[in-house]
């Protein structure tokens, strides 16, 4: 394309007088004749167009079921098939399974698990196979896809009905405690999908009973809902003195990322556990019912709206053509001339009021050129997150000095109105009481919010305003009962600690916690597209890469696409993971969501995610690394076709891929979590030059994104200095439009007292001493031994009975006179030196 810049093009002549000659009006307006064709031919390829997306927990049943397996595991259906076939005529003649009566089909399984009691380990691989053909849907007997899903949640009931999930899950044990198979694959220089086989079988199964019987649906028979309660409280509470099986699965994440089991098969460990985590402690919709069960537990006013309700009835913004406004500005006369012209001033106008809301200088950073500013910004924050991700286990990060470079303007514009009710702290209006008290009166009164004694008649006014939109959160209160029970626990007493689901995982969890947490980040670090391969970094792949590599083009594309997926589903799993712990802990008590947060703050997770944001978000987002044919349930129906270049790009038709989406929505939300109201991690944000790595995501045109990137700006642009403040009005004003408004809470100009860099350090560390104190109260302490009372009486002391083993009965007479008769005591020096 031709430089629109380039002298001649649309610059005005240097004759001195700058008026202009004919020649120059001439090529203005030929160039703008240029622009304007070329805009007509590329306007729908630039543009990025509104994404239909509807935020969930997790996508559609099938997709989910589709995303267990890699495309390299696609022969082993047809290996599932035959040892169910051979093992099934064997035990029933002239039948198939969908004819037999429910009653056969009990038996048959009950049969099934009795051979899986074997020693011989291939014996038992066959029929853990015939299993998870069954729960698979017993496909080589149905004619279409919604068959094979309806076949296999039916068959998903009846497995566990008849207890194979117990049984799968002492042999899942015994594959995780099998030594041989441990220290084979450490000594292999290149483990392969062939050194997981038996594990991959038995998390399949156990993945597809939870997903299955996890799903609700209103045909759903009574025995069914039934068996779904029951099956969550297993998953959920200790059962038989055994750990909860989610524990187990944050074992086998720890044990994967020490080396000690490089053959795991970690993207199936990790969507089991996503699932049975989701299945225990609820979805979305259900944290929604238990905040405000527990906010009418407490006696705080109702929530005033549902936040998700509020993000899925949003609009994207709509930017215009990039091309056109690169164009008419570049060919646009200087600012200069439009001062005594009223409709150029009236289209400058209109052109500030479009919704733009693209990087006038980065439109795709692998297209385009970015300019000297934004290279050397973007250089040195990516140095910093390689810099820091190297070891995830580093001590928490101390901001070095804010630096205020000024970033590329950008324009944003939403439509009118206020989504959300505005919200005021008792912090908040403390403070400004505090101040007008100073101003007015010369003095303060601490904590009283409704003395108003001597200020003038706006100020009373003001307070009024504020304590209509005061918010107490669930939070506020927790805080304030951990104080009160440390301050008084004599008086207080015990706290009754309900056994929640929650509760129960917490408690497991504490001690091993931040040895979950950095492997969870390890393999998120190892799965992001950005991060750069090192011989160090863990394989994540073991699950996905076959036997045999790949000998031609077609065959090497097809790995390359399924490595590619393998990725974005571990990305998917771990954050939505993540994101799901921290929203239940924060509900069910906020020092344990604050330990989480803290543990995730010290193994680096904000620059990972800033890190996971640093490319370009549109094309993650729009990647097609799915072959839609080799698809479960799809590929168990149709012949897998032979491979051609047409059957490997003939992928989906949507406009985006639901999973990339979903995962970055919730690395957004994960890192709002982590640095809401804490100063010092904001700073981070700020450090590590997030600024234009957020901006470059408002490029995806989708509401709840684009709110949850606007927030991330919005805590941190008072650290951002004025100059990017006046280059970046359409963001402001953006964030204005659609993000909560706080009163009094004046982010935009930078005067905020907690903007004050001395305490960060110290607020950090009195959260840490705050929820040190809270473990130690609740966990640490047996129950009962500190204020049990001392009995100081000799008399009763030496009164008491007490229980002595045998082996001092047969020995006392022998101790006796060897220690007491026989050893001579002189009396007269024990008085005297007594």
């Amino acid at each position: 394309m031709e430089d629109p810049a380039a002298p001649g093009a649309g610059s005005p002549p240097a004759n001195g007088n700058g008026n202009g000659g004919g020649k120059g009006k001439q090529a203005a307006a030929k160039g703008r004749e240029v622009f304007r064709s070329q805009r007509r031919e590329s306007e729908g390829s630039v543009d990025c167009p509104t994404l239909e997306f509807e935020y969930g927990d997790a996508d559609g049943h099938a997709a989910e079921l589709s995303e267990l397996y890699s495309y390299t595991e696609n022969l082993e259906f047809t290996t599932n098939r035959r040892c169910f076939e051979e093992d099934f005529k064997t035990q029933v003649q002239g039948k198939e399974w969908l004819e037999l009566e429910e009653d056969a089909q009990k038996t048959y399984v009950m049969g099934l698990l009795d051979r899986l009691e074997v020693v011989n380990r291939e014996r038992r691989l066959k029929v853990a196979r015939a299993v998870l053909y069954l729960a698979q849907g017993t496909f080589g007997e149905c004619d279409s896809e919604v068959d094979v899903l309806h076949w296999s949640r039916y068959n998903c009931f009846l497995l566990y009905q008849m207890g194979t999930f117990s049984a799968f899950l002492e042999l899942l044990h015994m594959e995780i405690d099998n030594s041989q198979a441990c220290s084979t694959a450490v000594r292999k220089p290149a483990i392969s999908i062939a050194d997981s086989t038996e594990l991959r079988v038995l998390l399949s199964v156990l993945y597809l009973l939870v997903e299955n019987i996890r799903l609700e649906r209103e045909t759903d028979s009574c025995g069914w809902r039934t068996a779904r309660e029951t099956f969550r409280t297993e998953l959920s509470f200790s059962m038989h003195n055994e750990e909860p099986f989610a524990l187990l699965l944050f074992s086998m994440v720890t044990k994967f990322c020490s080396g000690l089991a490089p053959h795991f098969p970690i993207k199936k460990v990790l969507l089991l556990l996503w699932k049975v985590v989701m299945f225990t402690l609820g979805r979305f919709e259900h944290l929604q019912a238990l905040k405000v069960q527990k906010r009418a537990e407490l006696g705080l006013p109702p929530l005033a709206e549902d936040s998700l309700q509020v993000v899925k009835s949003m609009r994207a913004a709509s930017p215009p053509s990039y091309t056109l406004d690169l164009g008419e500005s570049q060919l646009a006369p200087p600012p200069s001339k439009l001062r005594g012209r009223r409709g150029s001033r009236r289209q400058l106008l209109t052109k500030q009021d479009s919704l733009d809301i693209y990087n006038e200088r980065d439109l795709f950073k692998t297209e385009e050129p970015a300019t000297e500013e934004e290279e050397e910004s973007a250089g040195d924050g990516e140095r910093t997150l390689d810099g820091e991700l190297d070891l995830l286990e580093q001590d928490p990060l101390v901001p070095p000095p804010l630096s205020q470079a000024p970033l590329s303007a950008e324009r944003v514009a939403f439509p009118k109105g206020l989504p959300w009710a505005p919200k005021v702290r008792q912090k908040d209006i403390e403070h400004f009481l505090e101040l007008s008290r100073n101003k007015f009166i010369g003095f303060t009164l601490g904590q009283d919010t409704d003395t108003l004694v001597g200020l003038p008649r706006p100020i009373h006014e003001s307070v009024k305003t504020l304590k209509q939109h005061k918010y107490i959160s669930i939070a506020d209160v927790q805080i304030k009962n951990e104080e009160e029970l440390e301050k008084c626990p004599m008086s207080l007493g015990e706290e009754v600690v309900p056994e929640t689901p929650c509760e129960i995982l917490y408690q497991g969890m504490l001690y091993s916690l931040p040895q979950y947490m950095i492997a969870l980040l390890k393999i998120l670090l190892a799965a992001a597209p950005t991060s750069k391969a090192k011989t160090d970094s863990i394989n994540i792949l073991a699950d996905v890469l076959p036997e045999e590599m790949p000998v031609t083009v077609l065959q090497s594309m097809k790995l390359g696409i399924d490595v590619n997926r393998h990725k974005e589903i571990i990305v998917k799993s771990i954050s939505a993971l993540l994101l799901l712990l921290l929203k239940h802990f924060k509900l069910n008590h906020i020092y344990q969501f604050e330990y989480v947060s803290q543990h995730l703050v010290f193994a680096n997770c904000i620059p990972l995610i800033l890190k996971f944001f640093n490319q370009n978000i549109l094309s993650y987002i729009t990647a097609k690394n799915s072959i839609s044919v080799l698809d479960y349930p799809c590929c168990t129906i149709q012949d897998l076709p032979e491979l051609t270049t047409e059957s490997l790009e003939a992928g989906d038709n949507n406009q985006f891929c639901w999973r990339n989406l979903f995962s970055c929505i919730n690395l957004l939300r994960l890192l709002n979590k982590l640095t809401k109201w804490k100063h010092s991690r904001t700073m981070m944000l700020v450090v590590f030059k997030s600024a234009p790595i957020l901006k470059r995501a408002l490029k995806v045109k989708q509401a709840m994104l684009q709110l949850y990137v606007l927030k991330l700006l919005k805590i941190q642009t008072k650290y951002l200095g004025r100059q990017w403040r006046k280059s970046n009005m359409k963001t402001m004003s953006a964030i204005y439009q659609k993000v909560r408004h706080r009163m009094n809470d004046d982010w935009a100009y930078g005067n905020d007292i907690d903007a004050r860099p001395w305490d960060f350090q110290a607020e950090e560390c009195t959260l840490r001493a705050n929820i040190e104190a809270f473990n130690s109260r609740r966990y640490d302490r047996p129950q009962d031994s500190e204020f049990s009372p001392v009995d100081n009486c000799l008399q009763s002391v030496l009164g008491q009975r007490l229980d002595l083993p045998e082996d001092f009965h047969c020995s006392y007479e022998i101790w006796l006179e060897r220690e007491v008769f026989s050893q001579p005591i002189c009396w007269e020096e024990l008085l005297q030196n007594h």
